[in-house]
């Protein structure tokens, strides 16, 4: 038996073969039908599926209501383009409705900050193709806080684009992206609200800019401007707001006498050492620069200094070459002050000092300088003064100081009132300086009453001690 098995297998031959492989291929067609089908049932379950879930779930409804612009009105004088705060202004709100909706209301919510009026809105519904229709809406408006809300007499169901004109609006003074916000409500009851609405920017004002608004809002301001004379040469709302473009050239001004004053002290002194040596060259050129810079005026100085050095290739920055030129002409005039003082202390003074062993040079600088500088200083503070006020020269030349300033808003304007301000800039420093001069000419001229008063009883007290 285990003999034959092998002979009948032989037997069978090619033939058995041929045979299993077709019954193989047979099978394996069968097997890949049979998946084919099964994707295919697959694919057919997995669309039903989605079918019955889309037709289970409802439909989603586009919005009754798109925002189309959202705009500010441009009140700037200087820039047309520019939305300032506190400032009366304009909104414009457009949103699209859409047809059959049924739009019952509408609520803009305004920046908080933000006050506005109602008695000038305007909305009207903009149809046809072009959307230049305008139809006008019935409605009753009514104010919640920052609220305006808008209630239609009847549902807005016309496609087109609603249009609000929001009357006397005034941004925060502080500025910034002012964002609107807006809720609609339908026939139905549903609420939503509109996105994508866009910020207005608006520029922030000083407070010198918010009360000149508050000026031209006054009655005496209007009645005073209304006359040409009083409005050119004081213009009270031009007072305010030139004041601090004009308060900049004055801090300009304090700079140049800041550091032109304290260079010509030393500048001057050695001067009028100069002009009272011995030695005749120090003497004369000292007496030279001296006679040059005070027979000469400060203008064409200044001219010289700004307008010949560039010619001569010498380059030097208008502050630095301002305060040069204000330096050496001052130190030429306080020169003249020390060496006035210097000669005015009596030749006694010398003479003690020679005696206690001093030389000339201790003489000076211990004994006579300290002496001077206390009898000079009133008329230092009066170079001080002079100094700062002709510091207004350096406006021909280009120098953004107190008089350029003002003359620059002058230029634009056509009033003189800048002008004025920066008077009062002069006269704030000039003022309170001319009445220290004064004190402190008087305590100097007590101190000297004092001391020629007690010089006779002086005298005798020395006369007594001798016997």
């Amino acid at each position: 038996m285990i003999a034959a098995a092998p002979s009948r297998f032989c037997e069978e031959g090619p033939s058995a073969h041929t045979k299993r492989g077709r019954y193989v291929n047979n099978l394996s067609s069968c097997t890949a039908d049979r998946r084919r089908g099964a994707t295919v049932l697959l694919g057919i379950l997995i669309a039903a599926v989605a079918l019955v879930g889309a037709l289970a779930l409802p439909a989603e409804r586009a919005d009754a209501m798109e925002v189309v612009k959202c705009t500010g009105r441009p009140n700037s004088e200087d820039d047309p383009t520019i939305i300032m705060g506190a400032t009366e202004s304009r909104i414009t709100f457009e949103a699209s409705v859409a047809e059959g909706e049924g739009v019952s209301s509408l609520t803009l919510r305004l920046p908080e900050g933000t006050t506005f009026g109602t008695d000038d809105l305007a909305v009207t519904l903009l149809t046809g193709d072009d959307l230049m229709t305008r139809n006008e809406v019935d409605y009753t408006e009514k104010i919640d806080g920052q609220n305006l809300i808008l209630d239609f007499a009847e549902p807005l169901t016309q496609e087109g684009h609603l249009n609000i004109l929001v009357y006397d609006v005034f941004f925060p003074t502080d500025g910034g992206e002012m964002q609107l916000e807006a809720t609609y409500e339908l026939a139905d009851g549903t609420e939503a609200s509109i996105e994508g609405i866009p910020s207005i920017p608006v520029k922030g004002i000083s407070f010198t800019e918010s009360l000149s608004q508050w000026l031209e809002e006054q009655t005496w301001v209007q009645a005073w401007n209304n006359n040409r004379f009083l409005h050119l040469f004081l213009d009270p709302t031009l007072l305010v707001t030139s004041f601090p473009v004009v308060l900049t050239g004055f801090f300009m001004s304090i700079s140049i006498v800041a550091v032109a004053f304290p260079l010509a002290i030393p500048m001057g002194l050695l001067l009028a050492l100069m002009r009272i040596s011995k030695l005749r060259l120090l003497r004369g050129i000292a007496t030279t620069y001296v006679n040059i810079v005070r027979g000469t005026p400060l203008f064409l100085q200044i001219y010289v200094a700004f307008f010949g050095l560039p010619l001569a290739g010498i380059q030097i920055p208008n502050f630095v070459l301002g305060v040069t030129v204000m330096c050496m002409n001052s130190g030429a005039y306080m020169c003249e002050i020390f060496r006035a003082g210097i000669l005015s202390i009596s030749k006694g003074q010398t003479e003690a000092a020679r005696s206690l062993g001093m030389n000339g040079a201790q003489t000076m600088f211990y004994v006579i300088l300290p002496q001077m500088f206390r009898i000079v200083i009133p008329n230092l503070t009066s170079e001080f003064i002079v100094l700062y006020k002709d510091t207004s020269l350096l406006a021909a030349v280009g120098i953004m100081e107190l008089v350029m300033y003002a003359r620059t808003i002058v230029a634009s304007t056509g009033s003189i009132t800048p002008y004025i301000v920066a008077a009062l800039f002069y006269l704030v420093i000039t003022l309170p300086l001319s009445k220290v001069t004064r004190h402190l000419e008087d305590r100097v001229r007590g101190h000297r009453s004092r001391k020629h008063a007690d010089a006779p009883e002086l005298a005798a007290e020395k006369g007594a001690s001798h016997e």
